[in-house]
This record gives structure tokens, C-alpha cells and sequence, in this order.
């Protein structure tokens, strides 16, 4: 039987995941704020050590799987300090701290979750990107309020920093070098409540409605589709997976960025 932790289990994309991983005979252990088998707060240092703490505890030394879904969307009125500190750190903190349990896994798997708004977004601010893989949370939450824009725009940001941390770290001896895969994924409009939130706003609802226009195939994605991509990425058949943001995203990204991707590597002359 393979152990997975999966943080953000309580709702959304985590608790799709973790029913999908469960039906499929993993031994699954989830993190939130509430909800679910280890309850804490990965927006604080001290909820994430208490965290890691847990899943070591409760996972006897070994994981074969990580998914860390745990994260919130920007609104009005929300600070981006806040996200800066659940999405980026309550997601890279608990990597970290549970990659020793990872080496002990069998063909082990890390997976993130990153955001197609990091390529369809525009305009949000890179220095808060540089802040959060400065990895000085006090810092970057003091660029996050003071320099960054409003929550709604710089939720890309922090999608963004996790996706260049996932690329630095999964090519690195501590990662792919010690047989440890680290990807993410980067879905887009996903029927979640991070979005009936949205909807609920009369600010974000006209932009959600918009935005859902860019989906080609016509609407927004289920959770389930989301954990059937993480489920292949966190088991045993993907194992040349390596540094992979895999977008899942209905079509939005190939729309708006046609032939922005793959950018060739031209070697100066």
C-alpha cells in the first residue's frame, strides 16, 4: 500500500484527490485548516512545523506521495501577505520538511499546484515572484502588502514562485537526484469553492465570467479531472517525471499563449 499526504484534503482539488487516491488503496492522509486528519495552519511557521510533524508521526518515517493542494484565492479586501504566506510557504515549508520522509518512499512522488494564471494573468508583480523564492517570509509579505497589487492579481504571483520552485529543486541532488520526482500541475477554472467565492463577489464574478469565455472546451473544469492528473503523477507510471508544470486547463493557456510555448533555446553566436 503507497502513503500519500495531501494537504488542502478538506475541499476542492485536495478532496477530490484524496477520495480518487483512497479508491484507489492508498493509505491517504489529509492536511487542512479544518476537516480533516491533521488540522493546522499552513498560512503560520508554526502551523507547518506542527504539520510536518504530524504526517511524520502519523506516516511511521516513509511517504511514497506528497500532493500539497492547500491554498487560497486573491479577493477584495483580502491581504496578498496572506497568500503569499498559505500559497508559497504553506506549500514549500511542508516540501521540505517531508522530503526526508520522500527518500524513504517507494518510486516517490512530489506534486504541486500551480496555476494557469501564471501564464493568462498579466501585469502582476515579479518582484514579489523574486520576494518568495528569496524565502524570507517577513520580506516577502512586506513586498506583498507594500509593493505587490491587490490580492486578485497577485494570487498569479504566487502560483508563479511555487512553479519556479518546483524547476529549481526538482533538478537538485536533494530531489531528482535522490530518485525523488517533484512536478506541479497548473489547472485553470476549476468548479471548486475557491470559485463559488469568486462568484459570490460582485468584483471577481464579472471577471470569472470572462475569463471562463477563454476555455475552449466551453466550461470549467471538475475536481475529479484535476485528480485523475495528480493520481498518474503521484503513482507508480510516471516515473520520467521530472520538473514538469503539466497545464490542465481546458484550452485557456493554448488560446491566449498560442506560440509563446516551446520557446526554442538559441545559443548566442
Amino acid at each position: 500500500m503507497r502513503t500519500v499526504a495531501i494537504t488542502g484534503a478538506g475541499s476542492g482539488i485536495g478532496a477530490a484527490t484524496a477520495a480518487r487516491l483512497a479508491a484507489d488503496g492508498y493509505q491517504v492522509i489529509g492536511v487542512d485548516l479544518r476537516g480533516a486528519d491533521i488540522e493546522a495552519d499552513l498560512g503560520t511557521p508554526e502551523g507547518r512545523r506542527a504539520a510536518v510533524a504530524a504526517v511524520t508521526e502519523a506516516a511511521g518515517g516513509s511517504l511514497d506521495a506528497l500532493i500539497t493542494c492547500a491554498g487560497i484565492a486573491g479577493m477584495p479586501g483580502r491581504p496578498t501577505s496572506l497568500l503569499a504566506s498559505v500559497n508559497y510557504f504553506g506549500t514549500v515549508e511542508v516540501m521540505d520538511g517531508l522530503r526526508p520522509l520522500l527518500a524513504n518512499g517507494d518510486r516517490p512522488s512530489a506534486v504541486a499546484i500551480s496555476s494557469n494564471s501564471t501564464t493568462t494573468a498579466p501585469n502582476y508583480t515579479l518582484a514579489l515572484v523574486d520576494a518568495l523564492l528569496a524565502g524570507d517570509e517577513a520580506e516577502a509579505r512586506r513586498v506583498a502588502d507594500e509593493v505587490a497589487g491587490e490580492s486578485m492579481l497577485e494570487y498569479a504571483a504566487t502560483k508563479l514562485a511555487v512553479a519556479r520552485w518546483v524547476r529549481r529543486n526538482a533538478v537538485t541532488p536533494e530531489w531528482g537526484g535522490a530518485g525523488i520526482r517533484l512536478n506541479a500541475i497548473a489547472p485553470g477554472m476549476i468548479a471548486t469553492p475557491m470559485i463559488d467565492e469568486g462568484r459570490s463577489d460582485a468584483t471577481v464574478a464579472p471577471q470569472l465570467e470572462m475569463f471562463q469565455q477563454t476555455i475552449a472546451l466551453g466550461r470549467p473544469g471538475r475536481p475529479e479531472e484535476m485528480a485523475a492528473l495528480l493520481a498518474f503523477l503521484a503513482g507508480t507510471e510516471s516515473t520520467f517525471f521530472c520538473g514538469s508544470i503539466v497545464f490542465s486547463d481546458g484550452g485557456t493557456d493554448a488560446l491566449l499563449r498560442t506560440d509563446d510555448f516551446p520557446v526554442p533555446w538559441v545559443l548566442p553566436t
